[in-house]
């Protein structure tokens, strides 16, 4: 008889593990269990006045590495090669970032005449700090804040201004707490291994065997920075909806789980209010903190590890101008907490994919804000109202690029815990999770934002990697 699997969680990471569980050669009954109606989790696109795309959540995906390209290779197996909107490598989208310091907008650096020259808001140029990080001798420490890391490193300016505001763009998180060895892995390896983070990069952590199709090469070959679909990024959740239903996995929706419960022989009973599901594998790809609630009383100990991976809210505000031109063509920007506690940076969304602007064309720009600001509005309890949000971005618009006039269309968006924190010392959670789950032999994989990586490819290979541990490794494709 053919073995039920349950993936708890209809966001991508819940659907990727659905999508390989549904290809094996003998695939598993699969059920996905969906707390609200709809699915894509956090990945939302709305469609404005005049067919603008206004995205809620990701707004792109980087094609680089290993997982960028397996993405591109679902993609593809999906059929939507047609509908990919990528960045090439020579637009100002993919060339162009910027930092907003001391009122200014500042290019980040790039190319070797970047280094080579001081460039606001820093003070040398960053071959010095360069320099300095060949010289720093290897870490002693297994895990370390990611600004201790920065500072040790390359500086306290690159800290304090470049590294924070990385944090705050990809974490919405603050990097005096943030991991380094759990938000940026790739740093921390090359230190480990190379001595020297530039070095480690430079030489790379040696080649993993790359999937290869169609939209790879071409994605290559152009250098595309990162690419969205012409729909909306939605259109990647739908279509694996659809996909789903076609190879037989039960899709069900608005069914919050309302607790685990294990049965005789190892078998899980998952409880849906009025109704149960038996499961005799269970992939989460909800939220820990979330897994930690609905787990029985056995798995108290992994409960209480998955309720300290906590996360932080964003507030994301939609904004489109008529008639309206940018300062500056790139990207976005990012903004240090030390210049602004709330706003995290901007996102210019015309000029990544100006095919999305609608008709007639609209400037569209989306507004980040969280941080600090935003945890303590939460912790004071007092109303999170859109105007508020609204406000707050269209000053943030006016002050920092010039566009004063009242937008033509905004969306508001609070996003409660929507980004996992990878604290100091995550690993060590990760850890004792995945030693409790060996040595009890529960039929639990986890999976999701909350571990190992909180971008989108990240995610589906969380999803990935998951479904292969459950169907065994001769699945691996």
């Amino acid at each position: 008889m053919s073995r039920t699997v349950v993936v708890l969680g209809g966001g991508i990471s819940g659907l990727a593990s659905s999508y390989h569980l549904s290809r094996a050669p003998r695939p598993p009954k699969v059920v996905l269990v969906e707390g609200s109606k709809r699915l894509g989790g956090w990945i939302r696109s709305i469609r404005g006045p005049g067919g603008a795309i206004f995205e809620l959540g990701p707004r792109g995906i980087r094609p680089a590495g290993v997982l960028g390209a397996r993405t591109l290779l679902l993609i593809s197996e999906l059929g939507l090669d047609s509908e990919v909107l990528p960045v090439r490598g020579d637009h100002p989208a993919a060339q162009n970032r910027f930092l907003y310091v001391d009122g200014a907008l500042h290019p980040l650096p790039s190319g070797l005449r970047g280094l080579l020259r001081p460039s606001p808001p820093f003070s040398k140029p960053l071959l010095w700090a360069g320099l300095r990080e060949l010289t720093k001798p290897r870490g002693k420490e297994p895990d370390e804040t990611v600004h201790s890391f920065a500072q040790r490193r390359l500086g306290p300016e690159v800290a304090s201004l470049a590294m924070d505001s990385i944090c705050r763009g990809v974490f919405a998180g603050n990097s005096r707490e943030l991991s380094i060895r759990s938000c940026f892995p790739s740093l921390f390896q090359a230190e480990q291994t190379h001595r020297s983070v530039i070095l480690g990069l430079l030489l790379g952590a040696g080649q993993s065997p790359q999937p290869d199709s169609a939209l790879i090469r071409q994605a290559r070959a152009e250098r595309w920075s990162q690419w969205s679909l012409r729909g909306g990024m939605e259109t990647l959740p739908q279509t694996l909806d659809t996909y789903l239903t076609s190879r037989g996995v039960s899709v069900l929706r608005g069914q919050p789980v309302c607790g685990l419960s294990l049965q005789a022989e190892g078998h899980w009973k998952v409880s849906l209010g009025d109704s149960s599901l038996e499961a005799d594998h269970i992939i989460s790809a909800i939220p820990a903190s979330a897994l930690s609630k609905l787990l029985p009383t056995e798995a108290a100990p992994l409960a209480q590890v998955l309720n300290t991976i906590t996360a932080v809210s964003v507030a994301v505000v939609n904004l489109q101008y008529r008639g309206a031109r940018l300062p500056v063509q790139g990207f976005g920007h990012l903004v240090p907490s030390s210049e602004d506690p709330g706003v995290l940076g901007i996102v210019y969304d015309s000029v990544a994919f100006p095919e999305q602007d609608g008709s007639p064309p609209g400037l569209r720009v989306t507004v980040m804000l969280g941080g600090s600001w935003l945890q303590t509005l939460e912790a004071s309890g007092c109303v999170l109202s859109q105007e508020l949000f609204q406000k707050q971005a269209q000053e943030a618009v006016a002050t920092q690029l010039g566009l004063k006039e009242p937008p033509s269309h905004c969306l508001v968006h609070l996003h409660k815990n929507c980004i996992p924190q990878y604290t100091l010392g995550h690993w060590q959670k990760l850890e004792s999770a995945m030693k409790f789950l060996a040595a009890q032999r529960l039929p639990l994989t986890l999976a999701g934002a909350s571990y190992e990586g909180v971008a989108v490819n990240d995610c589906i290979e969380s999803g990935r990697q998951a479904a292969i541990s459950v169907l065994g490794p001769e699945s691996n494709s």
